[in-house]
């Protein structure tokens, strides 16, 4: 990896800092050793260790785009523009897990029933096909529909699972996207283990993908191709490693069939006090390079993000620098969170060659009295992407007539992204963890930039229960 001249730069204010103040948070070394406690020993049964819960949450998104930017919907047949596009939905989630049956192998089970309300139907406010709203052919909305969100069996040995259907996964490669009104899942086997205290390992297997706005599973895809391009098999090993108190790192490897093969390292560092002043320094790395039959084209993309956190009491002020090195985009696979960068915003801000930075403050008001309320915001610029060496298929073309589109069509584009917003979790009570969070997102973007000129507000509750 070839740092720029700005993240040498930003490691540099790290080091001065690190030096500058005194180091509250332990940096000593922790011992690899094994967990003198069992998991499985400790098991409560498979009816005593059962639970029904779930959360409810309802979402609302108001987008108008901006300039001579357009969604478009189906008015009589024909297709309309309107500059907004509305989505209301509820979303609710009913969980049942058991215990784990006693003995060297424990067996339990996990189902957890998805349904979705449309509380906003017309065509014009939803204005486009399953975007966030599940839709007929036409556009019109589907009111009410459920799935399977998860249904697996697992089977635990000490403190080892191994986990067989429809799951929750969570990896930097893949991961579930929960922005939503309803998460996605996976449908495959994975293998957790924790026998080390400092030291964990993942594996995982999966074929299909349960998106978050759609009832049936999909094979996955890549989040920006343009060429329909859907993979037979995603598979992943990856360990996380703590060898300081202060220190955490990760690294995964993947296997996309046909897609790529992708490599992540992370690492988080925390130094101080933030009653007097901390600093968080967190870094992301991922390799990318084509692979088997290369539906994805030629891929050899390195893209890092580098923060760095200051934390005083209630504030955090958080610089953040992202670049991706290759002529195609940073991808990863669609319905998942597979993007561990700094820069992940409304933008992913990860075009060909693109470099970014970010400046985002926040305010924790528990210091203030006000435990639970939270406020934000943040601005990030985009430079410098250039598509114009990409000779591949899944990120640009040529149409019929001639005109090229996609990323080749991208020189020297920019864009930029600023946001502002509050949270509040309540606190104790029957309606104890209740989350709402509104934002305010805006975005220009130069005029072969992908994402456009757009202004989104979001109001999201999300409540939890439980049932048993």
């Amino acid at each position: 990896m070839k740092l720029s001249s700005s993240a040498l730069l930003a490691l540099a204010i790290s080091s001065i800092t690190a030096s500058a103040y005194a180091e509250n948070v332990s940096q000593d070394f922790v011992p690899t050793e094994l967990n003198a406690t069992s998991a499985q020993a400790e098991t409560k049964g498979f009816i005593e260790g059962q639970s029904l819960s779930g959360t409810t949450r309802n979402w609302y998104a108001n987008e108008l785009k901006r300039r001579n930017d357009r969604f478009s919907y189906n008015h009589n047949g024909v297709e309309t523009s309107t500059p907004r596009r509305i989505n209301w939905v509820q979303g609710t989630i009913l969980n049942y897990t058991s215990g784990f049956t006693e003995g060297t192998v424990g067996v339990s089970t996990e189902v957890a029933a998805y349904n979705a309300i449309a509380l906003d139907r017309d065509r014009k406010d939803i204005a486009g096909k399953n975007n966030r709203t599940l839709t007929h052919s036409d556009g019109d909305a589907v009111g009410q529909w459920s799935k399977l969100g998860l249904a697996n069996v697992k089977f635990r040995v000490s403190n080892t699972t191994l986990t067989a259907g429809r799951q929750n996964f969570s990896t930097p490669i893949v991961d579930v996207i929960g922005n939503r009104p309803l998460p996605s899942s996976f449908e495959g086997v994975s293998i957790h283990s924790e026998e080390f205290n400092n030291l964990s390992f993942d594996a995982g297997s999966f074929d299909r993908v349960s998106p978050r706005t759609e009832q049936s599973l999909s094979k996955f895809s890549s989040e920006y191709n343009s060429n329909g391009a859907e993979t037979d098999r995603v598979s992943l090993v990856g360990a996380n490693y703590q060898p300081l108190k202060s220190l955490k790192t990760s690294l995964y490897a993947s296997k996309v069939e046909d897609f790529w093969n992708q490599y992540y390292f992370g690492a988080t560092h925390e130094l101080g006090d933030s009653s007097v002043l901390s600093l968080t320094t967190g870094l992301n790395y991922y390799k990318t390079v084509d692979t088997g039959k290369k539906k994805m084209g030629e891929i050899d993309n390195d893209t890092y993000s580098l923060s760095l956190g200051l934390t005083h009491q209630a504030h955090s002020l958080t610089f953040s620098y992202q670049e991706i090195n290759g002529n195609e985009y940073f991808d990863y696979l669609h319905e998942t969170n597979g993007i561990y960068l700094a820069n992940s915003l409304l933008s992913d801000f990860n075009g060909p060659n693109e470099k970014s930075f970010q400046i985002a403050y926040g305010l924790n008001m528990a210091e203030y009295g006000v435990p639970g309320l939270k406020f934000n915001i943040y601005q990030a610029r985009g430079w410098g992407i250039d598509g114009t060496h990409y000779n591949g298929t899944a990120y640009s073309g040529v149409k019929a007539d001639g005109t090229v589109y996609g990323v080749r069509t991208m020189d020297g584009e920019h864009h930029y992204e600023y946001g502002i917003g509050a949270s509040y979790a309540v606190q104790s009570g029957p309606l104890k963890a209740t989350a709402i969070r509104a934002t305010y997102t805006t975005h220009r973007a130069s005029e072969n930039q992908a994402d456009g000129n757009i202004n989104e507000f979001r109001l999201v509750t999300t409540i939890p229960f439980n049932i048993l």
